[in-house]
């Protein structure tokens, strides 16, 4: 009975709370953006706009070079070397989704490209192609420009027209290659009205419209004008209706792209258009360009962009048609002559196709016009993070947790597969990679950074591919291990695992070497851990403090040559000398270097003193790290850590192990789960050490 009253309900509503939810629906369509979209005018109307803002009329290639300007950009210094990171590549038209980190070295290189191909220094005549192994962000370059271009051509600053042939009979044609206006004022005139409206303006603001007009409007052209006895005015006039182009991929205009398929399949009309041969019965010639759809590629693309995907595998007729429409900027369409384009042709492929390219001689041509921009992986280890926390964070992943260093400790392993051994300055691979991401090694300056680089041109165009890493995070994050959190050593045995299945791991050698890296990823996991721990277990402020004090005056007094007042008997003494070893010893400061280490921490108190600043421990990491192992050396027995190993614990060492943890978790960013997990593992690593050192002082 009930259900028949909610059907009764439905079917005999009479609609209103429908006709309010189609109310509010529509109060949030912008009825006057859509009109600025699909604005139309005279021609007249164009040639105002035109002269308030000559851009409307840029080549492609200024027109993206423009639009990545338009996000701006930031100028930064990284190993002595100026850099650019143009914001457009964070992705801000797709909210991060494709953002691109730690290229912009290359990237800087791409947008030069851009640069001089805007002012016509002859990069616009080449292909550019996007060259690196796979998984190194070559495609998402491309789909950012696309999603640029789509974005961009919806602004006014972006805003580009084109025109429609209005016939006797009333109906519209639109021109097929949605070509600039302009090209409708015959090139004598049209020369004379582009240098008035450049007079005055700089290289980067100027404009050039060249070639003529498409078959189909060449064709309507004559005919007019044919009609008005060559009075131009009355063809534009009664015959010209411009309109805005907004540059769309889905709807096949300005954005086109092109992927090789088997040989059977593929013609090369996919670039250039076909004969409509329903339309060859209306108008009698297959030639007429009435009976001629200018649908390929290249005809769609025109002034915007076109991808080529594995441009390499192209068959040879393809390459040819190629090859004129980025020297010429032409395109031969069948039974017509070469038609004038203007677009960006990018494409991008990986390195063994590339290298198959260079050894074909028959190529030349090819490799003479194309411009290789290198892709590589990315080398710098808080970049690599930023690339999975982009598809695995708290937004993304739901109701699992990731432990802190998940992700770190993947990309580590995936940068070291990329890295060659150094040759030089007795450094080791896992420190090469700490040099790279900025990190501060004793005795090494950024001129070692740069001989570094210099000395391993090759890295980064080989190694894991991020997606193999993702690939396995997204396994442990589905596995039924670990239902609540997912933590380093299950993304370890992943990727291990999966290595033996992996189809770019080609050789038994390469895949020993990859285990090899995971075993030196586990150690420096472990380092880690061992100090979050430490500092959760020495976070006890108060007693930091007490025991920097009790150092800082017995260096002093050491220094000065002086004594120290002893605070419960009150007599003056000799500096403890036991007490300053025992904390210089744990960052390894010999004991034929303890009076330079003293001078320098007091000379380092007496700048702050000049500039009227108090000394605090946390201001110098190192004198900070050995605090925190000297408190964790005397705290450790007292919390007795070893104790979680066995599960036997007192309630006074269960209230310890539980302060502790709370700070793993308030601080460290750890869950319940992990922070147990790495608790109970420390706690084994430092029973083994004790056993080790029990059996050494027993020998």
């Amino acid at each position: 009975m009930q259900r028949q009253d909610v059907l009764t309900s439905v079917f005999h509503s009479d609609g209103a709370e429908g006709r309010r939810i189609l109310a509010e629906l529509a109060s949030l369509h912008d009825v006057q953006r859509y009109r600025e979209y699909h604005w139309e005018g005279s021609f007249a109307d164009y040639l105002e706009i035109v002269v308030k803002n000559p851009k409307v009329a840029r080549s492609a290639f200024q027109r993206i070079y423009d639009m990545i300007l338009h996000f701006g950009y930031t100028e930064y210094t990284e190993h002595k070397e100026k850099l650019i990171h143009y914001h457009f590549f964070d992705d801000p038209v797709g909210n991060g989704e494709d953002a691109i980190y730690g290229l912009d070295r290359y990237l800087m290189m791409l947008v030069n490209i851009f640069k001089s191909a805007a002012r016509r220094y002859g990069t616009e005549r080449r292909i550019i192609l996007l060259h690196g192994p796979v998984g190194s962000s070559k495609s998402t370059i491309v789909r950012l420009l696309k999603k640029g271009l789509e974005y961009y051509t919806r602004l006014p600053e972006g805003a580009l027209y084109s025109f429609s042939w209005v016939l006797e009979d009333g109906s519209v044609v639109p021109c097929p290659l949605n070509e600039e206006p302009l090209k409708l004022i015959p090139h004598e005139v049209r020369v004379k009205f582009i240098e008035r409206i450049n007079e005055g303006k700089s290289e980067e603001d100027q404009i050039w419209v060249e070639g003529d007009l498409c078959p189909l409007c060449r064709f309507y052209f004559r005919e007019f004008m044919r009609k008005y006895q060559g009075d131009w005015q009355k063809v534009v006039e009664n015959h010209i209706r411009v309109r805005r182009v907004i540059f769309s991929e889905k709807d096949r205009i300005g954005i086109g792209t092109f992927q090789p398929k088997d040989e059977k399949s593929q013609d090369a009309t996919e670039l250039t258009g076909d004969i409509n041969y329903r339309k060859i019965a209306i108008y009698g010639s297959e030639s007429d360009p009435r009976a001629f759809d200018f649908d390929g590629e290249f005809c769609i693309a025109n002034r915007g962009l076109l991808e080529f995907i594995e441009l390499l595998k192209l068959e040879t007729e393809f390459l040819y048609d190629l090859l004129g429409a980025t020297q010429e900027h032409v395109i031969k369409p069948r039974k017509f002559a070469q038609v004038d384009i203007d677009e960006v042709v990018i494409g991008h492929t990986n390195e063994p196709e590339y290298r198959k390219l260079q050894k074909n001689e028959y190529m030349e041509a090819l490799r003479d016009r194309t411009i290789k921009v290198d892709i590589p992986y990315v080398l710098k280890l808080s970049d690599e993070v930023k690339i999975y926390e982009k598809f695995f964070n708290p937004k993304r992943v739901k109701g699992k947790h990731i432990a802190p260093h998940t992700l770190e400790i993947a990309a580590m392993w995936a940068i070291l597969t990329r890295l060659e051994e150094p040759k030089k300055f007795n450094l080791t691979l896992m420190q090469k990679l700490k040099l790279y991401d900025g990190k501060a090694l004793p005795g090494f300056t950024e001129d070692h950074v740069i001989e570094l680089r210099e000395e391993a041109p090759r890295e980064g165009m080989f190694g894991i591919s991020p997606r193999y890493v993702m690939d396995k995070i997204s396994n442990a994050l589905v596995s039924e291990e670990n239902p609540h959190c997912v933590n380093p050593f299950m993304v370890m045995k992943e990727l291990d695992e999966g290595l033996d299945h992996y189809s770019l791991v080609s050789t038994e050698e390469q895949r020993k070497r990859y285990r090899e890296l995971l075993a030196l990823v586990r150690q420096e996991y472990e380092e880690i851990i061992k100090n979050e721990v430490r500092r959760a277990i020495t976070a006890d402020e108060e007693a930091l403090k007490r025991l920097c004090q009790n150092y800082i005056e017995n260096v002093k007094a050491y220094v000065r040559g002086e004594k120290v007042r002893n605070r419960y008997t009150g007599e003056l003494e000799e500096p403890d000398e036991r007490l300053m070893r025992s904390i210089e010893e744990k960052i390894d400061i010999p004991e034929s270097r303890k009076d330079d280490f003293r001078r320098e921490i007091m000379n380092y108190i007496a700048s702050l003193a000049l500039e009227g600043k108090q000394f605090d421990y946390k201001s110098n990491e190192r004198l900070l790290r050995a605090l925190e192992l000297k408190l964790f050396e005397d705290q450790k027995d007292s919390i007795r850590l070893s104790a979680i190993a066995t599960g036997v614990m007192d309630k006074e060492t269960q209230e310890k192990i539980d302060v502790i943890k709370a700070r793993l978790i308030r601080e460290y960013g750890y869950c319940e789960v992990c922070a147990t997990d790495i608790l109970t593992y420390v706690a084994s690593i430092f029973a083994r050490g004790d056993i080790k050192e029990r059996e050494e002082a027993r020998r």
